[in-house]
């Protein structure tokens, strides 16, 4: 199977504006389709950016609203799956969630973060409750997350469990705590040995300090490719033949004893 070549767009956007920001995804889509990207995945909450504070209720929308159709034009129109983040209601409630579009502009998962970050998320989202979402793209079996819960290895854990082989992970990951891209990402990666697309925010958004950082973090524990602290298109490759190859090297899956791990839950 030929690696899936995936785009990871480091990016704030415009706070507040999801038409500019859908112009910016159209402008990334057009990059990364050039450079022959299948998928691109834009950071957390990225159709209406992160620091919209009491905007959120008037901001956001459901998984099949107008921004949804304007994302799945984008994909159709580049050939390319997109994966994004929105602040999302449904169920008399907002989420903050993210939900993946494919090439022909159906949607394939959508997502709804279950651990919530500060003040402000827990102020003005309901967690989601399903911690397993998942899909398939060009033969690649995609999970999704959101920020927070990948620093929880039991979320990733319960991907590989699953067969995810690709974890994607929109973020809004700020100062002080670069060491979670630039350590903890790559070690979930290696000790659940699966591919991680970390997508950061980048420079001050309101209160908050993005430290970009995004990285392609693969199951060997390296990042694959590594963005900077700017706003920044990042291409990189998951490789199937890889993936398969470090698995048998490393059976951290097939050595698990879950008869010894009840007191975990």
């Amino acid at each position: 199977m030929p690696p899936l070549r995936t785009a990871l767009l480091q990016s704030s956007g415009r706070t507040g504006s999801v038409d500019a920001n859908l112009a910016t995804l159209d402008e990334a889509a057009t990059r990364a389709a050039a450079a022959g990207a299948r998928l691109l995945v834009c950071p957390e909450l990225f159709l209406t950016g992160y620091a919209i504070g009491d905007a959120v209720p008037a901001l956001a929308e459901p998984a099949d609203g107008p921004a949804a159709h304007a994302v799945a034009e984008i994909a159709r129109r580049h050939g390319l799956a997109v994966h994004y983040g929105y602040p999302e209601r449904a169920c008399d409630a907002v989420f903050n969630a993210a939900q993946l579009i494919g090439p022909d502009g159906t949607a394939l998962a959508n997502y709804r973060k279950t651990h919530l970050f500060g003040s402000f998320e827990e102020q003005w989202f309901t967690p989601g409750d399903q911690p397993v979402v998942q899909a398939e793209l060009d033969g690649v079996r995609v999970g999704l997350l959101i920020c927070y819960d990948v620093e929880f290895p039991e979320n990733v854990r319960a991907h590989a469990l699953a067969g995810t082989e690709l974890l994607l992970v929109p973020t809004a990951l700020m100062h002080p705590f670069p060491f979670v891209a630039e350590a903890v990402v790559p070690v979930r990666a290696f000790e659940s040995q699966l591919y991680i697309a970390y997508v950061n925010r980048a420079g001050k958004e309101g209160e908050f300090d993005f430290t970009g950082l995004s990285c392609l973090a693969g199951p060997d524990g390296t990042a694959r490719a590594r963005a900077g602290r700017g706003e920044e298109l990042l291409v990189g490759e998951v490789d199937p033949g890889l993936l398969a190859a470090s698995r048998a090297a490393n059976p951290y899956l097939a050595d698990r004893v879950p008869g010894l791990y009840g007191s975990l839950v």
